[in-house]
């Protein structure tokens, strides 16, 4: 298929494929158990002209009933932190040791030069794997921040065309208050970012609501607002009851009538709050239109950490209830080989495998296929990312599994990634590309 392919020209159809259903809008064909349909596409000049029931092309690649999905989106990462794990380990694997291993990485190794060689790492291990868009968050220290902020415009020019990269700043609640917070919300708007926190205050981990919270959370709104921005916030990563920011930022949102896209992740806590709270909390958050990134993988290897002790919970939040309600539910890469989390490759093949398993994703499927493609699409303002539509980018990805169980058994590794219609000559860099950077070798 793929000498096929490299043979097949600007113009030409792909038939019998199978897609999920919920991302072909307007095809008109059965679907399978799996919430898949079998079609053909057409691919004209780098963008899909058609897609129409299989048997519809009279000729073109044929994909043998292989599955196609729209370039995945990547709606909530860390490029800054990423790969820093051979020189910053976390050696309790919890949310407190993460936070000491980076600030203390950070201050030590941080330089543009160290920055830029381990996100550009990162960036090309998600274009070989097929994601079209990223959004990174970027620890948004002052003064430090105005070097992460530099290298990351310099990235996002150097990777436009390949892989559209959002930026959205980083720090705890408590750093925009006064000067310096305007300072930091007026360089996020001078590089086209979005306005993004962790709800607790410096030195603290997401417990109970500081004090101050809500007069603060007003000021971190008012902020966005006058300068035009989104907001991107991360929001009770933690098991404890007393984190309640979720249902306070809908309820601010609301109050406000604030007019940009909100997107939270992780809402860890929300799972073990009472049913009547975490109900009326999933209730105003649909009502305020935010969007929920789950980090699912992230949040299993961090949380409910004890050594010795058996974790008891997933650490993840109420998707299946906060989908049910209509709120727009993505899963997401987050962390990548540093102290929040020691594994990953950008893989969002990956991730949606994993979140299937974690998260039970599955029996049936439902419209979840949208969770790493359409629904990110949509969250971070990319509406021409995650479906298989006319006019659309050709950029696809291409599998041999025909069914969910055969795409989810196995890591993909002979997948076919499509960029403007042309098969990507691109595979994922060499670890020891970094190896200068920790001192290490062989």
């Amino acid at each position: 298929m793929r000498s096929a392919l490299q043979d097949a020209g600007a113009r030409f159809w792909l038939k019998d494929a199978r897609a999920p259903a919920v991302l072909v809008p307007g095809l008109d064909a059965p679907t399978d158990a799996d919430g898949l349909a079998r079609l053909d596409i057409r691919i004209e000049d780098g963008r899909i002209a058609a897609t129409a029931p299989a048997g519809t092309a009279p000729d073109g690649v044929d994909c043998r009933g292989g599955q196609i999905w729209p370039a995945p989106v990547d709606a909530h990462t860390h490029l800054d932190k990423g790969h820093i794990w051979p020189r910053a380990r976390n050696p309790r694997g919890d949310f407190a040791g993460a936070i000491e291993a980076v600030m203390a990485d950070r201050a030590r190794a941080w330089s543009a030069e160290d920055i830029e060689a381990r996100a550009d790492f990162s960036l090309r291990a998600a274009y070989a794997h097929g994601t079209a868009a990223i959004r990174t968050h970027l620890d948004t220290y002052m003064p430090h921040g105005r070097t992460t902020w530099g290298v990351f415009r310099k990235l996002r020019d150097a990777w436009a065309g390949r892989i559209e990269l959002q930026m959205s700043s980083i720090a705890p609640l408590d750093r925009f208050i006064g000067d310096a917070g305007a300072e930091l919300a007026d360089m996020v708007a001078d590089a086209g970012g979005v306005l993004g926190m962790v709800t607790r205050h410096s030195g603290h981990i997401h417990d109970d609501l500081p004090t101050g919270f809500q007069e603060e959370l007003d000021h971190f709104f008012s902020l966005a607002e006058s300068r035009g921005l989104d907001i991107d916030l991360h929001v009770d990563e933690s098991g404890e009851s007393g984190a309640r920011a979720l249902r306070e930022i809908a309820l601010t949102a609301l109050r406000r009538g604030f007019k940009g896209r909100i997107q939270c992740g992780h809402c860890c806590s929300l799972s073990i709050q009472p049913e009547d709270f975490a109900r009326e909390t999933i209730a105003r958050v649909a009502e305020a239109g935010i969007s929920i990134v789950v980090l699912p993988m992230c949040n299993m290897y961090l949380q409910d950490r004890t050594p010795g002790r058996t974790p008891r919970w997933r650490g993840v939040t109420l998707v299946h209830e906060l989908r049910a309600a209509g709120v727009r539910v993505s899963v997401a890469s987050d962390n990548t080989r540093d102290p929040f989390y020691a594994y990953g490759d950008l893989d969002m093949v990956e991730v949606f495998r994993e979140a299937t398993r974690i998260l039970h994703l599955d029996h049936p499927f439902g419209d979840w296929h949208r969770a790493m493609s359409a629904a990110p699409a949509e969250a971070i303002g990319l509406p021409h990312r995650g479906l298989i539509s006319p006019g659309a980018p050709a950029d696809l990805v291409l599998f041999s599994a025909r069914v969910m169980t055969e795409l989810l058994s196995r890591p993909q590794s002979d997948r076919i990634v499509l960029r403007a219609g042309r098969v990507q000559d691109a595979t994922p860099p060499d670890w020891r590309e970094l190896d200068a950077l920790f001192g290490v070798g062989g």
